[in-house]
Protein backbone atom coordinates (compact mmCIF):
# COMPACT_ATOMS: atom_id res chain seq x y z
CA UNK A 1 0.00 0.00 0.00
CA UNK A 2 1.42 3.46 -0.87
CA UNK A 3 1.69 5.79 2.11
CA UNK A 4 1.89 9.59 0.94
CA UNK A 5 4.60 11.35 3.31
CA UNK A 6 5.08 14.99 3.97
CA UNK A 7 9.10 16.10 3.48
CA UNK A 8 10.90 19.65 3.43
CA UNK A 9 13.57 19.72 1.05
CA UNK A 10 15.94 22.58 0.43
CA UNK A 11 17.23 24.38 -2.27
CA UNK A 12 19.70 27.19 -3.39
CA UNK A 13 19.75 29.81 -1.48
CA UNK A 14 18.64 28.86 1.94
CA UNK A 15 14.89 28.32 0.15
CA UNK A 16 12.90 25.77 1.55
CA UNK A 17 9.59 24.36 0.50
CA UNK A 18 7.15 21.41 1.20
CA UNK A 19 6.14 18.49 -0.86
CA UNK A 20 4.54 14.88 -0.83
CA UNK A 21 6.22 11.52 -1.08
CA UNK A 22 4.76 8.91 -2.28
CA UNK A 23 6.14 5.56 -1.07
CA UNK A 24 6.53 3.16 1.88
CA UNK A 25 9.76 5.01 3.43
CA UNK A 26 10.46 8.68 3.39
CA UNK A 27 13.59 9.30 1.72
CA UNK A 28 16.65 9.92 3.99
CA UNK A 29 17.96 13.70 5.50
CA UNK A 30 20.27 15.34 2.95
CA UNK A 31 19.01 13.36 0.21
CA UNK A 32 19.45 14.71 -3.26
CA UNK A 33 16.07 14.31 -4.71
CA UNK A 34 14.04 15.87 -8.05
CA UNK A 35 10.62 17.70 -7.55
CA UNK A 36 7.96 19.14 -9.14
CA UNK A 37 8.51 23.19 -10.23
CA UNK A 38 6.66 25.46 -11.87
CA UNK A 39 6.55 24.42 -15.23
CA UNK A 40 9.54 21.82 -15.16
CA UNK A 41 11.40 20.11 -12.68
CA UNK A 42 14.04 21.35 -9.80
CA UNK A 43 16.84 19.48 -7.47
CA UNK A 44 17.18 19.89 -4.34
CA UNK A 45 18.14 18.02 -1.06
CA UNK A 46 15.43 16.49 1.84
CA UNK A 47 15.72 18.94 4.83
CA UNK A 48 13.34 17.39 7.10
CA UNK A 49 10.46 14.60 7.48
CA UNK A 50 8.32 13.01 9.48
CA UNK A 51 6.83 14.51 12.67
CA UNK A 52 9.70 17.54 11.89
CA UNK A 53 8.58 18.34 8.78
CA UNK A 54 4.24 18.19 10.46
CA UNK A 55 5.57 20.46 12.96
CA UNK A 56 7.82 22.91 10.39
CA UNK A 57 4.73 23.06 7.98
CA UNK A 58 2.33 24.15 10.59
CA UNK A 59 4.90 27.26 11.72
CA UNK A 60 6.73 27.97 9.35
CA UNK A 61 5.64 31.19 6.83
CA UNK A 62 6.29 28.86 3.58
CA UNK A 63 4.25 25.85 4.94
CA UNK A 64 0.75 24.77 4.04
CA UNK A 65 -0.47 24.19 7.49
CA UNK A 66 -2.92 21.11 7.26
CA UNK A 67 -3.49 21.32 4.06
CA UNK A 68 -1.58 19.20 1.93
CA UNK A 69 1.38 20.24 -0.46
CA UNK A 70 0.56 20.93 -3.97
CA UNK A 71 3.39 19.80 -5.75
CA UNK A 72 5.31 16.02 -5.11
CA UNK A 73 8.34 14.79 -5.23
CA UNK A 74 8.85 13.15 -8.58
CA UNK A 75 12.24 10.70 -7.99
CA UNK A 76 16.19 10.88 -5.75
CA UNK A 77 18.65 12.60 -7.98
CA UNK A 78 21.25 10.34 -9.81
CA UNK A 79 25.19 11.15 -9.95
CA UNK A 80 24.14 12.80 -13.51
CA UNK A 81 21.21 14.79 -11.59
CA UNK A 82 24.53 15.79 -8.97
CA UNK A 83 26.55 16.71 -12.12
CA UNK A 84 24.48 18.86 -13.45
CA UNK A 85 23.38 20.84 -10.25
CA UNK A 86 27.33 21.77 -9.97
CA UNK A 87 27.68 22.79 -13.37
CA UNK A 88 24.46 25.48 -12.51
CA UNK A 89 26.52 27.36 -9.69
CA UNK A 90 28.97 28.39 -12.11
CA UNK A 91 25.93 29.37 -14.27
CA UNK A 92 24.14 31.45 -12.06
CA UNK A 93 27.21 33.65 -11.30
CA UNK A 94 27.74 34.73 -15.09
CA UNK A 95 24.22 34.96 -15.23
CA UNK A 96 23.93 37.73 -12.48
CA UNK A 97 27.40 39.35 -13.86
CA UNK A 98 25.46 39.91 -17.37
CA UNK A 99 21.97 40.67 -15.71
CA UNK A 100 23.71 43.70 -14.09
CA UNK A 101 24.85 44.93 -17.39
CA UNK A 102 21.71 45.29 -18.33
CA UNK A 103 20.50 46.78 -15.28
CA UNK A 104 23.21 49.36 -15.72
CA UNK A 105 22.14 50.17 -19.36
CA UNK A 106 18.25 50.64 -18.57
CA UNK A 107 19.52 53.03 -15.70
CA UNK A 108 17.53 51.34 -12.73
CA UNK A 109 18.37 52.00 -9.36
CA UNK A 110 18.52 48.39 -7.90
CA UNK A 111 21.04 46.04 -6.90
CA UNK A 112 20.89 41.98 -8.37
CA UNK A 113 21.85 40.07 -5.17
CA UNK A 114 21.25 36.36 -6.44
CA UNK A 115 20.41 34.64 -9.98
CA UNK A 116 19.12 31.40 -9.63
CA UNK A 117 18.62 28.53 -12.79
CA UNK A 118 16.16 26.06 -12.17
CA UNK A 119 17.58 22.36 -12.34
CA UNK A 120 15.65 22.14 -16.17
CA UNK A 121 17.06 25.70 -17.57
CA UNK A 122 13.62 26.74 -18.35
CA UNK A 123 13.66 29.51 -15.97
CA UNK A 124 15.89 32.21 -14.85
CA UNK A 125 15.35 33.83 -11.36
CA UNK A 126 16.97 36.88 -10.35
CA UNK A 127 16.44 38.77 -6.87
CA UNK A 128 17.17 42.07 -6.15
CA UNK A 129 17.16 44.94 -3.57
CA UNK A 130 15.95 48.28 -3.98
CA UNK A 131 14.95 50.94 -1.60
CA UNK A 132 11.47 52.08 -4.04
CA UNK A 133 9.36 50.53 -6.04
CA UNK A 134 11.05 49.51 -9.95
CA UNK A 135 9.63 49.43 -13.32
CA UNK A 136 11.59 46.41 -14.30
CA UNK A 137 9.35 45.08 -17.54
CA UNK A 138 11.72 46.85 -19.88
CA UNK A 139 14.75 45.03 -18.43
CA UNK A 140 12.70 41.85 -18.07
CA UNK A 141 12.43 41.82 -21.95
CA UNK A 142 16.03 42.11 -22.61
CA UNK A 143 16.79 39.52 -20.22
CA UNK A 144 14.23 37.08 -22.10
CA UNK A 145 15.90 38.12 -25.12
CA UNK A 146 19.37 37.56 -24.41
CA UNK A 147 18.73 34.36 -21.93
CA UNK A 148 15.98 32.78 -23.91
CA UNK A 149 14.10 31.38 -20.83
CA UNK A 150 11.73 32.60 -18.97
CA UNK A 151 12.89 35.10 -16.47
CA UNK A 152 11.20 35.93 -12.59
CA UNK A 153 12.39 39.02 -10.85
CA UNK A 154 12.02 38.99 -6.92
CA UNK A 155 12.80 41.82 -5.07
CA UNK A 156 13.31 40.64 -1.55
CA UNK A 157 14.55 42.61 1.77
CA UNK A 158 18.24 43.28 3.40
CA UNK A 159 17.72 40.55 5.84
CA UNK A 160 16.40 38.11 2.84
CA UNK A 161 19.75 38.88 1.01
CA UNK A 162 21.81 38.08 4.09
CA UNK A 163 20.00 34.80 4.28
CA UNK A 164 20.33 33.80 0.88
CA UNK A 165 24.14 35.02 0.67
CA UNK A 166 24.89 33.75 4.01
CA UNK A 167 28.06 34.94 6.08
CA UNK A 168 29.88 34.75 9.42
CA UNK A 169 28.68 37.15 12.14
CA UNK A 170 30.39 38.49 14.99
CA UNK A 171 30.45 35.50 16.31
CA UNK A 172 31.89 33.73 14.80
CA UNK A 173 29.19 31.52 13.54
CA UNK A 174 27.12 31.29 10.22
CA UNK A 175 24.12 33.54 10.18
CA UNK A 176 21.54 32.36 12.23
CA UNK A 177 18.80 33.24 9.06
CA UNK A 178 21.04 30.98 6.54
CA UNK A 179 21.57 27.95 8.68
CA UNK A 180 18.76 27.02 11.37
CA UNK A 181 16.39 30.29 11.37
CA UNK A 182 12.51 29.45 10.12
CA UNK A 183 11.28 32.63 9.68
CA UNK A 184 12.68 36.46 9.96
CA UNK A 185 10.88 38.05 12.32
CA UNK A 186 11.04 41.95 12.86
CA UNK A 187 13.23 43.27 15.97
CA UNK A 188 13.08 46.68 16.73
CA UNK A 189 14.98 48.79 19.31
CA UNK A 190 12.68 48.16 22.33
CA UNK A 191 13.70 44.60 22.38
CA UNK A 192 17.47 45.87 22.72
CA UNK A 193 16.29 48.23 25.70
CA UNK A 194 14.51 45.40 27.75
CA UNK A 195 18.06 43.74 27.82
CA UNK A 196 20.07 46.91 28.76
CA UNK A 197 22.40 46.38 25.61
CA UNK A 198 23.86 49.15 23.69
CA UNK A 199 22.05 51.58 21.58
CA UNK A 200 24.51 51.69 19.05
CA UNK A 201 23.61 51.31 16.02
CA UNK A 202 26.74 49.94 15.28
CA UNK A 203 27.77 47.31 18.31
CA UNK A 204 23.91 45.37 17.64
CA UNK A 205 23.54 45.58 13.78
CA UNK A 206 24.34 42.57 11.79
CA UNK A 207 25.79 42.66 8.26
CA UNK A 208 22.98 43.16 6.78
CA UNK A 209 22.72 46.84 8.51
CA UNK A 210 19.31 45.62 10.53
CA UNK A 211 19.08 44.58 14.01
CA UNK A 212 20.71 41.65 14.92
CA UNK A 213 18.08 38.66 14.65
CA UNK A 214 19.76 37.01 17.87
CA UNK A 215 18.44 39.87 20.17
CA UNK A 216 15.02 38.23 19.79
CA UNK A 217 16.12 34.76 21.25
CA UNK A 218 16.43 35.84 25.25
CA UNK A 219 14.04 38.83 24.98
CA UNK A 220 10.36 36.69 26.43
CA UNK A 221 13.29 35.38 29.35
CA UNK A 222 13.94 39.09 29.92
CA UNK A 223 10.50 40.44 29.87
CA UNK A 224 8.81 37.44 32.73
CA UNK A 225 12.34 37.74 34.53
CA UNK A 226 11.82 41.74 35.14
CA UNK A 227 8.62 41.19 36.68
CA UNK A 228 9.97 40.19 40.04
CA UNK A 229 11.93 43.28 40.40
CA UNK A 230 10.79 46.37 40.99
CA UNK A 231 10.70 49.03 38.68
CA UNK A 232 14.80 51.32 38.12
CA UNK A 233 13.95 54.63 39.55
CA UNK A 234 11.01 53.54 42.18
CA UNK A 235 11.68 54.99 45.32
CA UNK A 236 11.20 52.57 48.60
CA UNK A 237 10.73 52.40 52.25
CA UNK A 238 13.03 50.52 53.82
CA UNK A 239 15.37 49.99 57.21
CA UNK A 240 17.18 52.58 56.18
CA UNK A 241 14.49 54.96 54.92
CA UNK A 242 13.91 55.93 51.41
CA UNK A 243 15.66 54.29 48.90
CA UNK A 244 15.73 55.05 45.23
CA UNK A 245 16.51 51.70 42.75
CA UNK A 246 19.34 52.09 40.94
CA UNK A 247 19.69 48.68 38.86
CA UNK A 248 18.48 45.43 38.86
CA UNK A 249 20.80 42.42 38.48
CA UNK A 250 18.59 39.69 37.05
CA UNK A 251 20.51 36.71 36.84
CA UNK A 252 21.72 37.15 40.09
CA UNK A 253 19.00 38.06 42.00
CA UNK A 254 20.44 41.18 43.25
CA UNK A 255 18.91 44.82 43.65
CA UNK A 256 21.05 48.09 44.11
CA UNK A 257 19.75 50.71 46.51
CA UNK A 258 20.77 54.17 47.15
CA UNK A 259 19.99 56.89 49.80
CA UNK A 260 18.92 60.50 49.99
CA UNK A 261 22.58 61.21 51.52
CA UNK A 262 23.83 59.37 48.63
CA UNK A 263 25.03 56.07 49.96
CA UNK A 264 24.88 52.71 47.89
CA UNK A 265 24.03 48.55 49.08
CA UNK A 266 23.41 46.26 47.20
CA UNK A 267 21.12 43.16 48.67
CA UNK A 268 19.10 40.31 47.89
CA UNK A 269 16.23 40.33 45.88
CA UNK A 270 14.02 37.99 48.72
CA UNK A 271 15.91 40.01 51.26
CA UNK A 272 14.57 43.55 49.97
CA UNK A 273 11.04 42.27 49.92
CA UNK A 274 10.67 40.96 53.39
CA UNK A 275 12.73 44.27 54.65
CA UNK A 276 9.92 46.09 52.49
CA UNK A 277 7.24 44.23 53.49
CA UNK A 278 7.93 44.67 56.91
CA UNK A 279 8.16 48.22 56.67
CA UNK A 280 4.64 48.77 55.25
CA UNK A 281 3.27 46.50 57.94
CA UNK A 282 5.21 48.19 61.05
CA UNK A 283 4.14 51.51 59.59
CA UNK A 284 0.25 50.68 59.53
CA UNK A 285 0.83 49.39 63.17
CA UNK A 286 2.15 53.13 64.05
CA UNK A 287 -0.85 54.66 61.50
CA UNK A 288 -3.64 52.80 63.82
CA UNK A 289 -1.78 54.03 66.97
CA UNK A 290 -1.68 57.81 65.91
CA UNK A 291 -4.99 58.15 65.24
CA UNK A 292 -6.24 56.92 68.57
CA UNK A 293 -3.74 59.94 70.80
CA UNK A 294 -4.53 62.48 67.74
CA UNK A 295 -7.96 62.16 69.43
CA UNK A 296 -7.01 62.49 72.47
CA UNK A 297 -4.50 65.48 72.39
CA UNK A 298 -7.20 67.68 70.86
CA UNK A 299 -9.59 67.68 73.82
CA UNK A 300 -9.44 69.81 76.58
CA UNK A 301 -8.60 69.56 80.28
CA UNK A 302 -12.20 70.06 81.28
CA UNK A 303 -13.57 67.90 79.14
CA UNK A 304 -11.34 64.99 79.56
CA UNK A 305 -12.07 65.81 83.74
CA UNK A 306 -15.80 65.13 82.77
CA UNK A 307 -14.59 61.66 80.87
CA UNK A 308 -12.97 60.18 83.67
CA UNK A 309 -16.01 60.20 85.87
CA UNK A 310 -18.46 57.51 85.90
CA UNK A 311 -21.51 59.38 85.29
CA UNK A 312 -20.00 61.33 81.92
CA UNK A 313 -18.45 58.01 80.33
CA UNK A 314 -19.17 57.83 76.86
CA UNK A 315 -19.36 55.66 73.99
CA UNK A 316 -16.65 55.66 71.40
CA UNK A 317 -18.51 57.40 69.08
CA UNK A 318 -19.86 60.11 71.57
CA UNK A 319 -15.80 60.57 71.44
CA UNK A 320 -15.15 61.51 68.17
CA UNK A 321 -18.03 63.88 68.11
CA UNK A 322 -16.90 65.75 71.61
CA UNK A 323 -13.74 67.12 68.74
CA UNK A 324 -16.12 68.90 66.79
CA UNK A 325 -18.22 70.31 69.55
CA UNK A 326 -16.24 71.26 72.59
CA UNK A 327 -18.64 71.44 76.29
CA UNK A 328 -20.07 74.96 76.84
CA UNK A 329 -19.84 76.07 80.83
CA UNK A 330 -22.79 74.23 82.30
CA UNK A 331 -21.27 71.13 81.74
CA UNK A 332 -17.37 71.89 82.62
CA UNK A 333 -18.45 71.66 86.21
CA UNK A 334 -15.80 69.97 88.88
CA UNK A 335 -16.87 66.53 90.37
CA UNK A 336 -18.64 66.16 93.15
CA UNK A 337 -20.81 69.18 93.13
CA UNK A 338 -24.73 69.89 93.53
CA UNK A 339 -24.95 69.85 89.61
CA UNK A 340 -22.98 66.54 89.22
CA UNK A 341 -25.71 65.34 91.41
CA UNK A 342 -28.83 66.40 89.58
CA UNK A 343 -31.12 64.01 88.02
CA UNK A 344 -30.69 61.94 84.50
CA UNK A 345 -33.20 63.67 82.87
CA UNK A 346 -31.48 67.47 83.94
CA UNK A 347 -28.44 65.98 82.61
CA UNK A 348 -29.94 65.04 79.28
CA UNK A 349 -31.08 68.59 79.45
CA UNK A 350 -27.91 70.22 79.64
CA UNK A 351 -26.67 67.74 76.75
CA UNK A 352 -29.05 68.80 74.21
CA UNK A 353 -28.03 72.31 75.40
CA UNK A 354 -24.61 71.70 74.03
CA UNK A 355 -24.25 73.69 70.16
CA UNK A 356 -22.40 76.35 68.65
CA UNK A 357 -22.94 78.77 71.12
CA UNK A 358 -21.75 76.81 73.93
CA UNK A 359 -18.92 76.43 71.72
CA UNK A 360 -18.20 79.78 70.85
CA UNK A 361 -18.41 81.00 74.74
CA UNK A 362 -15.85 78.58 75.72
CA UNK A 363 -12.99 78.88 72.39
CA UNK A 364 -13.43 82.92 73.24
CA UNK A 365 -12.97 82.27 77.28
CA UNK A 366 -9.51 80.60 76.04
CA UNK A 367 -8.65 83.00 73.90
CA UNK A 368 -9.20 85.60 76.82
CA UNK A 369 -7.06 83.50 79.71
CA UNK A 370 -9.18 84.66 82.54
CA UNK A 371 -11.01 82.94 85.38
CA UNK A 372 -14.24 84.43 84.37
CA UNK A 373 -15.19 82.61 81.20
CA UNK A 374 -17.65 80.46 82.63
CA UNK A 375 -19.97 82.95 83.73
CA UNK A 376 -23.09 84.30 82.12
CA UNK A 377 -22.82 87.27 79.39
CA UNK A 378 -24.78 89.74 81.88
CA UNK A 379 -21.70 89.21 84.58
CA UNK A 380 -19.16 89.74 81.57
CA UNK A 381 -21.32 93.03 80.73
CA UNK A 382 -21.05 94.32 83.85
CA UNK A 383 -17.19 93.66 84.52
Amino acid sequence: MVVGHLIEVAFRGNRKEFFSWDGEQPPPLRAAIIVDADRGEDFGRVHATGELAAVRCNGCAHGCGTAPPPRKALRLATKEDEKLDRELTALNEQARRASMERVKSNGLVMKLTDAEWQWDRRKLTLFFTAEKRVDFRGLVRDLAAQFKTRIELKQIGVRDEAKRLSGVGRCGREYCSASWLPDLRPVNLGVAKDQKLSLNPQQISGACGRLMCCLRYEHEFYVQSRRKFPKEGKILVTSRGEEKVVSCDIFHERVTLRTVEGDTRVMGLAALKAEVEGEVASSESEGAVGVVVGIEATLDSATVAMLDTAEYALPVGVLVGAEAEPADSADSVEPGSENSAADGESAQRRKRRRGRRGGRRLRAAEGRGTDDALESPDEDADV
